[in-house]
């Protein structure tokens, strides 16, 4: 996760400031955690995957690509996980399709 964080800030503009969006993994908040200064967390609330769109995208992925397979070794999980990202991106507006949320866009900021 450290190293995850590094790689974002080193990502990030030198006039800006990033927001990461994170569930209540045990890692997203271990004590040997270093947060650049120029990134701030936001965890999200537990037991909450309707404002995670990750959640639904890692459902497509395994209902579509992934469900009802036995992987031969760590290697096989990896090219098939590769493989199915490949496939959903290649859907036109899938991806947008399956993270957009009707009540977001009822928010008037």
């Amino acid at each position: 996760m450290n190293l995850h964080l590094a790689e974002i800030a080193a990502q990030v503009a030198a006039d800006a400031h990033a927001v990461v969006i994170l569930d209540q993994a045990g890692w997203h908040g271990a004590k040997a955690l270093r947060v650049p200064h120029n990134i701030s967390l936001l965890p999200l609330p537990p037991y909450s995957p309707e404002l995670n769109p990750v959640e639904n995208l890692w459902q497509f992925l395994k209902h579509n690509f992934l469900n009802s397979r036995v992987f031969a070794s760590y290697e096989a999980i990896v090219e098939a996980c590769c493989a199915a990202w490949t496939r959903l991106r290649a859907i036109p507006g899938q991806i947008q399709s399956i993270t957009t949320r009707d009540w977001v866009r009822a928010v008037n900021i």
